[in-house]
């Protein structure tokens, strides 16, 4: 849809955002999935039989999950609550459970209760909807960019169908546009010059939200009697000197999670918190910031402070378990304490060089006295054969070789300097002065 699109009358500049005021009211002004709106399609029917049951939308951000739920509401006039698996928790949906019971009348339809990233929710948030949606308190609309067959329970799944959306095609971002530039109150009084639309539709990545908002970006940076010229290089360039401050799905997700964990290596707590809330402010997902420090934990810290492990584990399972928002302050224990542990990759290094070495020499055989020896035939051939136990030994250990001939007295760990590690040093120059600690 590439032309001009001439100014008929100036408007002031509005403070709603574009993808709200064009947000649709109705199937017919719904952009995309035509799989399942289009006349005769599975969704479309249940919606024009006015029995609806719960189900969830499975698909990329953007594509009109949020804006299909309310659709539905407003078609069959239902009561509509909202809320995100971010900043709600059990209380939250056990108000709107106890709203709609009381305002449940004789042969009344049940309220569409819509939860935006239901796999966010802890499996005791979803354990509070299972009652409600099945004696049909509410029907349940959930809305999810995971897979559901991992990320909501198997209860809560079996009550609910799954429809799967898409990203938005050319054409369906071709129509978006065009409604934007000839339907929109006040982009309609500007005058565009639509040259190209390829890093348009491109830098979208078939999300109508992003589209929309790089629409609203590139008119901001124009003045309001001032010709809109929409090109690859100009779109490129607009979007450069306006990067997202955050995107979970962009290059800001991986510098973002990477300023986090190097500033708990670091040891600064300040900066830990710092980007820790940034990310939670973006939406990323807690579990994928527990599972960050985990591997931190155990990557950084190691046996300067074994307890770090642990206490990140926990996290991780009392995340999963509670959810958001509490689960912001679990988060935020568990980074302090790690950047302020003693910092130590030894263990690390120690697999990353027992690896290249596994690498460079191949299969080595296990030494004959190592070997196992179940069968009569495996002690004939030496298996297990001068096989030392150490608890047989004063202090339960025995000077043994472990390692195979070929690589015997590889020193493949290193401990760090660290008060955890010192005393670690010593018993191992006393136990095998062969590795030259």
């Amino acid at each position: 849809m590439i032309g001009i699109y001439a100014i008929q009358h100036i408007n002031m500049k509005p403070t709603i955002p574009l993808p709200e005021r064009l947000r649709p009211q109705t199937l017919d002004g719904y952009v995309g999935q035509r799989h399942l709106v289009a006349p005769g399609s599975v969704l479309r029917k249940m919606i024009e039989s006015g029995q609806i049951a719960s189900f969830i939308l499975w698909g990329p951000p953007g594509v009109g999950k949020t804006t299909l739920a309310r659709i539905i509401a407003n078609t069959l006039n239902r009561p509509f609550f909202n809320l995100s698996a971010i900043n709600s928790g059990v209380k939250d949906v056990r108000d709107i459970i106890d709203k709609a019971r009381s305002q449940q009348f004789f042969n009344s339809s049940p309220p569409i209760l819509f939860i935006d990233e239901i796999h966010r929710f802890s499996k005791a948030q979803q354990d509070s909807l299972l009652g409600a949606v099945e004696n049909g308190t509410v029907v349940l609309i959930g809305a999810t960019t995971e897979n559901p067959s991992f990320e909501v329970i198997s209860p809560l799944l079996s009550r609910s169908q799954v429809f799967v959306l898409k990203s938005l095609e050319v054409a369906d971002l071709e129509d978006l546009l065009q409604r934007a530039v000839t339907q929109d109150t006040y982009l309609k009084t500007r005058t565009f010059d639509i040259r190209e639309t390829e890093a348009l539709f491109r830098f979208s990545g078939g999300d109508a939200r992003k589209l929309l908002n790089i629409i609203d970006l590139l008119v901001s940076t124009c003045q309001d009697d001032e010709l809109i010229t929409i090109d690859n290089a100009l779109v490129a360039q607009r979007l450069q000197e306006n990067i997202a401050l955050y995107d979970k799905n962009g290059e800001q997700h991986y510098d973002i999670i990477s300023a986090f964990i190097k500033s708990m290596r670091g040891s600064d707590p300040n900066a830990a918190v710092y980007w820790l809330a940034r990310m939670l402010a973006g939406g990323e997902d807690p579990l994928f910031i527990a599972r960050r420090m985990l591997i931190l934990a155990s990557e950084d810290i190691g046996i300067a402070n074994p307890n770090a492990l642990l206490l990140a584990n926990t996290c991780f399972e009392a995340v999963d378990k509670i959810g958001m928002p509490e689960s912001r302050i679990i988060l935020s224990e568990t980074a302090v304490y790690l950047a302020t542990s003693p910092k130590s990759n030894s263990t690390y290094m120690a697999i990353e060089t027992a690896a290249a070495l596994v690498g460079e020499t191949g299969d080595l055989p296990v030494p004959l006295h190592l070997r196992n020896a179940p069968t009569k035939l495996m002690k004939e051939l030496g298996y297990h054969k001068n096989y030392k136990y150490a608890h047989d030994y004063e202090n339960n250990f025995v000077n043994l070789e472990y390692l195979p001939e070929k690589i015997a007295g590889t020193r493949l760990f290193e401990p760090s300097d660290n008060p955890k590690e010192h005393p670690l040093r010593e018993l191992l120059r006393k136990l095998w002065p062969k590795y030259n600690y």
